[in-house]
């Protein structure tokens, strides 16, 4: 008992050292998730994110190894599929023992829903959400997983660099533990369907920085308020703005 009290401790407090100061709600969330499925914030199995906990694709993996899973099959869904336009569609099935009918879950990504960080392999984004979402079904968890959010690879942080309090941080930094930049952006562009090359060349206007990465986290955060909210209340209005940032096709001799 006394060692189980050692690592909830530990634990927790690993996840303030990350992401601050964090409600008692979500404490306890975070110790009866810890306390059903045996997820250690340390390894990396959940991520905090604008007030909720979501699980990682480690976490995952490390309760179907716990639970014993018997295996996991994938299949590409090539009618769904585009090669040129970078979309892809995957179905899963976790089998929880030999036995088992399987669980099914389907995962999909193209440019418009994934992270710049993975531009070029969305295939391998998709498969991952498809058996997230076969694994979450096949034991009962009710969290979200990071990599079906749209901003995979880029939510990760690194837990031997938890963020400190700094005067400047970076378009890809936090501050006080909240949800970096770069992924509060690309929520908004999966959840209004922008295209993220034009959104990016508006908020460089916007800031009046050469390119977004020069631009101050206030500047940052002020666009992302800024474009939510156009999105949100006039989106038509929006569209024309973004495609006043596209290049002109070159015209062949």
């Amino acid at each position: 008992m006394c060692r189980k009290s050692y690592v909830f401790k530990s634990e927790i407090e690993t996840a303030q050292r990350v992401w601050g100061d964090l409600p008692q709600a979500a404490v306890d969330s975070l110790r009866a998730l810890m306390k059903r499925f045996g997820i250690s914030v340390l390894l990396g199995h959940v991520q905090y994110i604008d007030g909720r906990w979501y699980i990682t694709h480690t976490g995952l993996l490390q309760i179907a190894q716990r639970r014993r899973c018997s295996g996991i099959r994938t299949s590409l869904l090539p009618q769904f599929c585009d090669s040129v336009t970078g979309r892809w569609v995957f179905r899963a099935t976790v089998f929880k023992s030999s036995r088992s009918r399987g669980f099914v879950g389907f995962g999909d990504a193209d440019p418009s829903n994934t992270s710049a960080l993975v531009r070029g392999a969305e295939m391998r984004v998709a498969e991952t959400r498809a058996v997230n979402r076969a694994l979450r079904k096949a034991y009962g968890i009710g969290l979200c997983s990071v990599e079906e959010l749209g901003s995979f690879s880029s939510t990760t942080q690194s837990f031997a660099n938890p963020p400190q309090s700094n005067r400047h941080h970076s378009f890809n930094g936090s501050n006080s533990g909240q949800p970096r930049l770069r992924d509060r952006l690309c929520l908004l562009i999966r959840q209004h369907k922008l295209d993220p090359t034009l959104v990016k060349s508006y908020a460089a206007d916007f800031c009046g920085t050469a390119t977004l990465k020069e631009a101050s986290r206030d500047l940052v955060e002020s666009f992302i308020s800024e474009l939510g909210s156009a999105a949100k209340n006039d989106r038509d209005r929006l569209l024309c703005k973004l495609n006043s940032y596209a290049q002109p096709a070159e015209v062949k001799p």
